[in-house]
């Protein structure tokens, strides 16, 4: 991104030389944008990538809490099947009698 920057600086800056209409207040006020420019992009990114990485971790948690709960889901699904089973037994177990 700082690469990025310094080349539009300087490809401004020889811009402004090269028109030659230019004063050196000029040059340098335009060269202090672009810097300023480059600067607050930098930021910028620097902002998104903190974004995106708390993102990352909030997914990850997620899906972690989503594990969990299909565990849970599952046990209890195994749980449901034994007592169901189990009360089969017993009712056939009462028919027979």
């Amino acid at each position: 991104m700082k690469k990025t920057a310094l080349k539009v600086s300087a490809l401004l800056l020889v811009a402004a030389l090269a028109t030659g209409c230019a004063s050196t207040a000029e040059i340098e006020a335009t060269a202090n944008r672009a810097a300023a420019d480059a600067a607050a992009a930098a930021s910028a990114a620097e902002a998104a990538r903190a974004a995106a990485d708390r993102a990352a971790q909030a997914a990850a948690s997620a899906q972690s809490t989503a594990d969990q709960a299909l565990s849970a889901a599952t046990e209890a699904q195994s749980c449901c099947n034994a007592n169901r089973e189990s009360m089969e037994r017993m009712f056939q177990k009462s028919m027979s009698k």
